[in-house]
């Protein structure tokens, strides 16, 4: 099956020295471009040296690299521009990649002097294509933890009370098992008869980067997720401490986090400068 392309599209996968998108560094990027006009794919790979960042021990069980392996590798400044290149301005894919391999391909990019910008690109995680399809529904979700066919779906006492049964199901099922999430850190079993520790378990906090730091509040608003100001509204945290706005721009947050709070700055300037006109 060939892809019906109207943009080329880039396939790419990183391996690095840990899952900290800030900190760590890549050691490994594979690629595969397909193109629109129909041209065999053409594929990438690089080891990269991670320089002063060391390869943890938990990231090389996982990839099997070496600090040996990539010692006489060149480093990401070296291999930017023909990363950079070979990309260009396609759309992006892979596999957990909004999460993960984007951001930290992100973030080495401007490290190395690169806007790489993801804005006119679009993105097709494959994980989440996977998460979307798979059957989530009751009747589904009732046939696997209680091995029964619902009868009156859609029914709402029915429903209810297949929605009890499935509950039990999970927590009998997942009693003393460990959680390992996308990034590979185990959480020990999370799901237990705790209504509180379900809740903390599977609640979404609509995070607006992969750090964590940002995240939209009940009213679509965004604040912020940590420090001084947590639980406050960026914009107005801004327009009263310049020197915050400041601070975070110039200390060790990541290049989503400061472009979300550069657009705000900007656009509140933009307010300021058409009031007064």
């Amino acid at each position: 099956m060939k892809f019906n392309l109207t943009k080329d599209i880039v396939f790419f996968d990183v391996e690095s020295t840990g899952l900290n998108i800030l900190k760590d560094r890549i050691i490994q990027i594979g690629l595969i471009k397909h193109f629109a006009d129909d041209r065999e794919p053409e594929e990438l790979e690089l080891l990269i040296n991670p320089g002063p960042v060391l390869i943890s021990e938990d990231a090389y069980k996982v990839h099997g690299i070496s600090s040996k392996d990539v010692a006489n590798k060149p480093t990401f400044d070296q291999v930017a521009q023909q990363l950079f290149d070979f990309i260009g301005d396609s759309d992006l894919s892979g596999y957990n990649a909004i999460r993960f391999d984007i951001p930290m391909l992100m973030e080495e990019f401007y490290r190395a002097g690169f806007d790489f910008n993801i804005d006119d690109r679009k993105l097709i995680d494959v994980q989440r294509l996977f998460y979307k399809m798979e059957p989530r529904t009751l009747g589904a979700a009732y046939r696997f933890y209680c091995d029964k066919t619902m009868e009156n779906a859609h029914d709402a006492l029915a429903d209810v009370r297949a929605t009890v049964e499935v509950l039990k199901g999970q927590l009998k099922r997942y009693e003393g098992v460990d959680y390992i999430d996308g990034d590979g850190y185990s959480h020990p079993a999370p799901v237990k008869n705790d209504m509180a520790a379900i809740h903390e378990f599977t609640n979404d906090l609509k995070i607006l980067d992969v750090t964590q730091r940002l995240k939209l509040d009940k009213d679509g608003e965004i604040i912020f997720n940590f420090g001084k100001y947590n639980g406050q509204r960026v914009k107005d945290v801004i327009i009263k401490e310049r020197n915050y706005y400041h601070w975070i721009m110039e200390k060790d947050f990541s290049v989503q986090v400061k472009k979300i709070m550069k657009n705000i700055m900007e656009d509140y300037l933009k307010e300021q400068k058409e009031k007064n006109l």
